[in-house]
This record gives C-alpha cells, sequence and structure tokens, in this order.
C-alpha cells in the first residue's frame, strides 16, 4: 500500500492562501493533491502532473468529482509549456516529490525493483523512450560506469559496468533478475542492510527516465512560474537531487555572485528567494510505519522578488 511521505508538512509549508492556484508535480498516487485539495477553499485550485499512466488512471477518478482539480500527463519539466497553454502566468506554489513511488517497485512488471524478477524496464512512461534493457544492450563501458558512479553513487562502477558488458556478449540482459545476478557477482564487498544492486539499479532507473535533466529543467524555470509569495516545496530521496536542490535554493537566496571585496548594499544583490524553516525529516514514528520515509529530506523555499 502507498504511504505518501511528509503529507501533512510538505502541503502545511506549500499553502501560503486557501484560494490559490497549486502544481502537485509528481502526482503519484495522489496523496498530496488530495490533501491540498482539503486544505483549499471553493476558489483553489490543483494542477497535477505524472509521467506514469497508471498515475494518470488514479488522477482520472480524482478529476470526476472535483472541478477544483486538472491532470497532466507529462513530465514536470514541461510545466512552462503547460500553464502557458492554460493561460496561467504564474501559480501559489510547487510541489515535488522525487523518486519512485511505492505502487511503481511493487509491480515487478515494471522492472524497478530488484526484489521481483520481470522485464528490464524501469520507465515511468511506457509510452516513450528506451527501456532500461534496450540501453544497457547498446551503452558503452565508459557510459554505463558514469551513470553507475554520479547516479548511483556506486565504488564499484567500473567493475560493474565491465560485468554488464561482458554478460550481455553471452546473452541480452533481459530480466531485473538476469541483471541482479550480474551486479551482486560484480560486487566485492556487500554493504550491510542494503542488497548490492540497490545503487545500480537506482542509477539506471535515473537514466532511462531523465530525472536529473527534469529537475534542472524544473529548477531553471522555478522562479518564472512561480508568484511572489509563492513557494517550491522540494521532498528528496537521493543524495544528488538533494544536493541540486539545496544548490538552487542557496544560489537563489544569495543572490548574484559578486567578486570579493566589491563594495554594495543588500537590496542590490537582487536576492530572489528566501528559505523557509530548515531542511526536514521524516518523524520517527513516520519513519517507522512507513521505511520508504527514511532518506526523505524535504526543503522551502519562497520567491520573495
Amino acid at each position: 500500500m502507498h504511504q505518501t511521505v511528509l503529507l501533512q508538512e510538505a502541503v502545511k509549508a506549500l499553502v501560503t492562501h486557501p484560494g490559490g492556484f497549486y502544481v502537485d508535480g509528481t502526482f503519484g498516487r495522489g496523496g498530496h493533491s488530495r490533501y491540498l485539495l482539503e486544505c483549499l477553499d471553493e476558489r483553489g485550485h490543483v494542477l497535477a502532473v505524472d509521467k506514469d499512466q497508471t498515475a494518470q488512471m488514479a488522477a482520472q477518478q480524482l478529476i470526476e468529482g472535483e472541478p477544483r482539480f486538472e491532470f497532466f500527463h507529462g513530465s514536470f519539466a514541461q510545466l512552462p509549456h503547460q500553464l502557458r497553454g492554460m493561460g496561467i502566468d504564474a501559480v501559489d506554489g510547487i510541489l515535488l516529490d522525487l523518486g519512485v513511488s511505492s505502487p511503481q517497485l511493487d509491480d515487478g512488471e515494471r522492472g524497478f525493483s530488484f526484489m521481483q524478477d520481470g522485464p528490464l524496464d524501469m520507465r515511468m512512461d511506457t509510452s516513450c523512450g528506451e527501456t532500461a534493457a534496450q540501453w544497457l544492450s547498446h551503452a558503452q563501458l565508459q557510459d554505463i560506469t558514469a551513470v553507475l558512479k554520479e547516479y548511483g553513487e556506486e565504488r564499484f562502477a567500473r567493475r560493474i559496468a565491465s560485468a554488464i558488458i561482458a554478460a550481455r556478449e553471452t546473452s541480452p540482459i533481459e530480466t531485473t533478475g538476469q541483471l541482479v545476478r550480474v551486479v551482486s557477482e560484480a560486487n566485492p564487498r556487500w554493504e550491510k542492510h542494503k542488497h548490492p544492486a540497490t545503487r545500480s539499479f537506482q542509477a539506471i532507473r535515473i537514466k532511462v527516465n531523465h530525472e536529473i535533466e527534469d529537475l534542472q529543467a524544473l529548477l531553471s524555470a522555478a522562479l518564472d512560474m512561480l508568484r511572489v509569495g509563492g513557494r517550491l516545496v522540494v521532498i528528496s530521496f537521493h543524495s544528488l537531487e538533494d544536493r541540486l536542490v539545496k544548490r538552487y535554493m542557496r544560489n537563489m537566496v544569495r543572490g548574484d555572485a559578486l567578486p570579493r571585496g566589491v563594495p554594495v548594499t543588500d537590496g542590490a544583490l537582487n536576492r530572489r528567494m528566501r528559505l523557509i524553516g530548515k531542511a526536514i525529516k521524516a518523524s520517527e514514528q513516520e519513519v517507522a510505519g512507513n521505511v520508504r520515509a527514511r532518506s526523505a529530506i524535504m526543503r522551502v523555499a519562497e520567491k520573495i522578488s
């Protein structure tokens, strides 16, 4: 069963007034969107976005009985275009709950989980793009190594990449079970309490779904999409994503980078955002009921100019 991580904390941080227009950039199964709607009045509106077609099916049930709700099937990187098409100049808040959802992991046919054998797909949007199996069938050694190292922070990236190249020369790697065996056998030092394929599966999923590129695109456009006083709330589960969000918010808070020693007033620094509180992690109680919340970290910033 899917449990929405940091549900109340995220929505309460996002909503600045009940009649606003808010974006749930990662609908999933609608936990954040539903609670958002509960916190808004009749003037409020929620636009939900998700790449996953099964998320679209779940959203359809909400659309039928809720005039304040709309859904867009696609990436949150496409939000500027989507909002322009709706005639929306700016919104009051954008919420992102990054990463893979429990229903995606639980469905062995999707290929996200190393715990179940199934087709090695890993696409969030199964209507387009390469599957993980297709990418692994032609990717060069240096490319696989770079993905495992950068997106998975895998210490043995080159060794595992070499094993993948050697394995595919014998037979195509087409199932999660095959990939698990190759990665596990190539990993010389298994971490305690962590499956040896965890980092590799995470890295390949991020690559296949362009998750980092999409996040970078959203962050570069966030200021233009937000009204003054509007908030960006991001829940990350991966250190690379969190570093990107943290760096972005820090730069927006600091304002223009100037050479050290240049005399300038604070007002001339062009500060664009302010941080709302400190980074928030899930409580011990939430983690006890939902292990996925263990690595979650939420950051909030508000547009000030």
